[in-house]
């Protein structure tokens, strides 16, 4: 029994206890369908989500995958978030370290020759120390929990950017597509108009139009062409940004499927609302984050209890000595042991301070563990808002383009007949040009907003 007793008593003194809350996660109520779709039961009842998706699968365009692929390589910010990884579980190493015994050996040899006693003399020393810091409260423990909670918080990190870059490249692409639309909308109508003026000036010639329906015609044209010096500003800016994207330096971008061939999915459904918190990596890291700070609280706990440490050394010397040699052996061997408590009596308020502020943080950590949530719920609100909204925009400014090109032609019809003047025609081409280039815009943002609702959802960043 007294054995016994004395082997529960050795365990208990060498895995000693962890002081502090252990982690439990947060409930936190969520919404049980995303906004605008709860009167829609079958789609909310489908597990399946359009963030499941990997990224070549929703960008079907053979360049942007490129793009992305180069982006992954070569982008410095992902660089930058994977070194810090490295650093993080370097940092964790460190940390975990102190739980473990720490030696170090010495070895030192001397020797000489003494001129006055005709002495030898040849020694070598060789020693190790071991120091081990006893655990009982946890302190180290909990700091290795922390450590790798930050550990985690910095992968899910790194997914974050992952997820932005995939998403911003992919974003840019499409914008830079519509700029090109744009500009092609606007050299084609500086090519229509040109043969407009020439018709007015042919006309004018015979004596059927006058100098005002001539200068009437120049409007329109003069005003594409006025455009198309700021549209080609404009892509070459895009094409900058995304060679900065790429990890290059500022140069041009190939084209892959002009913009208004690049295919929709005929449907997005947005998956079920619990499963957001798990794929989104900045939620994931935010409760990392949370994990962290409340083992703190558990190293800072521990500091209010005594920290024992066990010491020891052993060695020996080797040599001899032509004036001892008689005296004194060829070896010896030294060894010595100590253990030490420290128990902290007066620190001035340091270590309650230091536990309200581990508290304090903990607390923050929540409140933006929350909030993150919260913010994600409002990301997939405002994305598929924009989605279900930019898809009717582009459909109707579709019909208002087609009407006014038929209005467009009638007028000409009507201008060539006699029947009106050039500046109904004048009317109609202006307001046809505007309506294409909102068209144009319209398309883009329906594809950008696409892409914000796969980034909403999370999606991709596991591949």
């Amino acid at each position: 029994m007294k054995t016994r007793l004395i082997s529960v008593i050795t365990l208990l003194f060498l895995s000693g206890c962890k002081v502090g809350p252990n982690y439990h996660k947060p409930v936190v109520q969520v919404p049980t369908s995303f906004r605008d779709l709860s009167e829609n039961p079958q789609t909310q009842a489908r597990a399946a989500s359009y963030a499941d998706l990997p990224w070549w699968q929703v960008f079907q365009d053979p360049q942007l995958q490129e793009l992305i692929r180069t982006a992954l390589k070569q982008n410095y910010d992902l660089q930058a978030a994977t070194e810090r990884i490295n650093a993080a579980r370097a940092h964790l190493g460190i940390t975990r370290s102190s739980q473990f015994p720490q030696i170090q050996g010495t070895s030192d040899f001397s020797g000489g020759k003494s001129g006055t006693f005709q002495s030898k003399s040849n020694f070598l020393t060789l020693a190790a120390d071991a120091a081990f810091q006893l655990d009982l409260f946890g302190r180290l423990r909990r700091a290795t929990e922390a450590a790798r909670a930050q550990l985690l918080a910095t992968e899910d990190a790194q997914q974050t950017v992952i997820l932005t870059l995939v998403s911003d490249v992919a974003s840019d692409y499409f914008a830079l597509l519509q700029l090109d639309l744009e500009l092609q909308i606007t050299r084609d109508t500086v090519q229509s108009q040109q043969s407009a003026v020439k018709l007015t000036d042919l006309r004018l010639s015979h004596g059927v139009a006058t100098k005002l329906d001539v200068l009437q015609a120049k409007q329109v044209l003069d005003t594409a062409n006025a455009q198309i010096p700021d549209l080609e500003r404009q892509i070459g800016q895009e094409e900058n940004a995304i060679g900065i994207l790429l990890g290059n330096y500022p140069q041009s971008v190939r084209r892959g499927r002009p913009l208004v061939q690049q295919p929709l999915p005929p449907e997005v459904p947005p998956g079920m609302p619990s499963s957001l918190l798990a794929r989104r990596p900045d939620i994931r890291q935010a409760e990392q984050n949370l994990i962290a700070a409340n083992a703190e609280i558990g190293v800072a706990k521990a500091e209010f209890f005594p920290q024992i440490s066990l010491t020891g050394s052993g060695g020996g010397v080797f040599g001899r000595s032509s004036l001892f040699s008689s005296l004194m052996s060829s070896h010896s061997g030294v060894w010595a042991y100590e253990a030490q408590a420290a128990q902290p009596i007066f620190t001035g308020g340091a270590l309650r301070g230091n536990l309200r502020l581990a508290e304090s943080q903990r607390q923050q950590e929540l409140i933006a563990y929350k909030q993150a949530i919260q913010l994600a719920f409002r990301d997939v609100s405002d994305a598929l808002i924009g989605y279900q909204k930019y898809h009717q925009v582009r459909a109707e400014q579709e019909v208002t383009v087609e009407d006014l090109r038929d209005t467009v032609s009638t007028s000409l019809s009507r201008y060539r007949g006699g029947i009106t003047t050039y500046l109904e025609v004048l009317d109609g081409q202006r307001s046809l040009f505007s309506a294409e280039l909102t068209l144009a815009q319209a398309r883009g943002s329906e594809y950008q907003s696409l892409v914000e609702l796969y980034k909403a959802l999370g999606g991709g960043w596991q591949q």
